[in-house]
């Protein structure tokens, strides 16, 4: 079988030579003049989103993929060849792999490089892989260099409203490109920029839910009155997702977990219908200029790191583990507080993990736990952990961090593949490769002020956004799915026969599924039902492969 180049995405050359060999010849022979000239550092040169994969001329197989792994590749060792696709399901692997399941449990999603599939592999966000001689050579090609400046704010102000403006016209397509609008910051200014810089009123879609504490609509008809868009809602039903949830979970080439998925899609799908061929997503904002609570709340912890040794080691940490400050409810929470500040990053993220404080032993049979390495995921975060630059700070270290694990395997996921099952394409123009170099060189002061989140990113669009989505905390497409499987038969229903077709598998315990099913959930719908979420779209996906 002979190999079949291949060129995705709209890669952006930095080269002038290779950017005009692209546009007179296509990005195929771009890219083969990029390799000849820089070898497997071709994509460094390289920006915004692409996957590409040729033979080069001593007959080896050269893969790439974008920094966020917008576009992805998969391969799989066959003989003397490399066998490439951009999906795992496409290269004739049936068996699954065990610890891609845990992994699947554990993360909600498989991080890359391993798939579903025995010996199918992905290629992670900002690597290239070589074949050659029989050997493949995986390696990153680009780190980020958080090259802090200190220009004054006005001036850095108007240099990123440039960028995301320039950003966002450069992926509109003339009358047939529309918005996502969850009400956000993000969602916000690419639906306002796209207003101004057409003229006329974006079209924005947003998906709502009549449950209380779910519903952020009211912020998304703010910012459409606010800066004038055609605006489109549509609240998601429990039999929406009876109907979507086999749909999805088919749909991608492996298990993913994602609860946004299914609204995500049925969006999408309403923009479709609409007769647009394109959406722009917000996604990036938060993991670029720094958004998420996390954030703040690891700078809290990382204040522990700032006290003497000599006192923590022979003083706090003996009395809090003593259990003697637990009696007092102030001084628990101290003691809480020490003990989570104790744990080393990245492990501190995992505290909470449903798996983790569940125990394995309760969820799992033995039989399936002596196949998997419960401690591959905690290797895998470490592994990603120490890639990030040594020199950053604690909060740059974190965003790098969430590039790998919130954007390249989880979020941009979710709109892609729900996107794609609707039949329109995605924009994210937080992602351009100017919006990430300027991110890239912002002080770690104007990304977290004190514990304000994204305080650059929020003053430098005061005056463009209304002031209520500037002061609103972050949402997005919460999904209530916990308290729907409780009180909706049908959408109960696919969900216990899920769980229990999971337990025949054997890979969870059926006692396990009977009290997640009868004590858990019904208790705690909201904390319990997104471990119902991630288990039943697992064996839909499993369900929907061919006999």
């Amino acid at each position: 079988m002979s190999f079949s180049p291949i060129s995705l995405g709209q890669p952006s050359f930095a080269d002038d030579d290779l950017a005009e060999l692209a546009r007179r010849e296509g990005n195929l022979a771009a890219w083969r003049a990029a390799y000849a000239k820089y070898g497997v550092q071709g994509a460094e040169h390289v920006g915004n989103d692409f996957a590409v994969a040729l033979t080069t001329p001593t007959g080896g197989t050269f893969l790439a993929v974008d920094k966020f792994a917008i576009q992805t590749l998969c391969y799989r060792i066959d003989g003397d060849r490399l066998r490439v696709a951009p999906r795992a399901d496409e290269l004739g692997a049936t068996e699954l792999d065990p610890q891609a399941i845990f992994d699947y449990l554990y993360f909600h999603v498989i991080p890359s490089p391993r798939t579903i599939f025995k010996d199918v592999f992905r290629l992670p966000p900002g690597h290239y892989a070589l074949f050659e001689n029989d050997k493949l050579t995986v390696a990153p090609y680009w780190q980020p260099n958080f090259d802090e400046c200190r220009k004054p704010f006005a001036a850095l102000r108007e240099e990123f409203l440039g960028i995301v403006r320039q950003s966002v016209a450069s992926r509109i397509e003339e009358g047939r490109t529309g918005c996502y609008l969850s009400g956000g910051t993000d969602s916000s200014t690419v639906s306002g920029m796209a207003t101004r810089i057409t003229g006329r009123p974006a079209e924005t879609y947003s998906i709502g839910f009549a449950v209380s504490g779910y519903d952020e609509m009211e912020y998304a008809r703010i910012a459409a009155r606010h800066f004038g868009t055609h605006h489109h809602e549509y609240y998601v039903t429990p039999d929406d997702l009876v109907a979507g949830m086999p749909k999805v979970a088919a749909s991608y080439d492996q298990p993913f977990g994602n609860s946004s998925a299914v609204p995500a899609y049925y969006c999408a799908l309403r923009a479709r219908e609409d007769g647009l061929d394109r959406l722009l997503a917000g996604d990036g904002g938060d993991e670029l200029y720094g958004g998420n609570a996390r954030y703040a709340k690891q700078r809290v912890f990382g204040i522990y790191d700032q006290i003497p040794e000599a006192l923590r080691r022979g003083l706090i940490e003996p009395l809090t583990d003593t259990g003697v400050f637990d009696r007092v409810p102030l001084l628990k929470k101290g003691a809480s507080y020490v003990r989570q500040a104790r744990v080393a990053m990245p492990d501190r993220l995992q505290t909470y993990n449903l798996l983790l404080r569940m125990g394995l032993d309760e969820v799992f049979p033995a039989e399936f736990l002596e196949q998997i390495d419960a401690m591959e995921p905690e290797r895998h975060q470490r592994e990603t952990w120490t890639a990030c630059p040594a020199n950053a700070s604690l909060v740059n270290k974190m965003l790098a961090y969430d590039w790998r694990y919130t954007l390249a395997e989880n979020d941009l996921p979710k709109v892609i593949g729900s996107a794609r099952l609707a039949g329109i394409d995605v924009g994210f123009p937080f992602l351009d490769s100017r919006v990430l170099d300027f991110s890239l060189k912002l002080p770690t002061s104007y990304k977290l002020k004190g514990l304000k989140l994204r305080w650059f990113f929020k003053e430098a669009l005061r005056g463009f956004l209304p002031d209520e989505i500037l002061t609103k905390k972050k949402h997005g497409f919460g999904l209530p799915f916990g308290h729907w499987a409780v009180d909706h038969e049908p959408l109960n229903k696919l969900a216990t026969n899920a769980l229990r077709g999971l337990a025949e598998r054997n890979i969870v315990r059926h006692e396990f599924i009977d009290s997640l099913l009868r004590e858990h959930l019904p208790a705690h719908p909201g904390f319990y039902g997104e471990l119902v979420w991630i288990m039943t779209m697992l064996e839909l996906w499993m369900q929907a492969r061919p006999a």
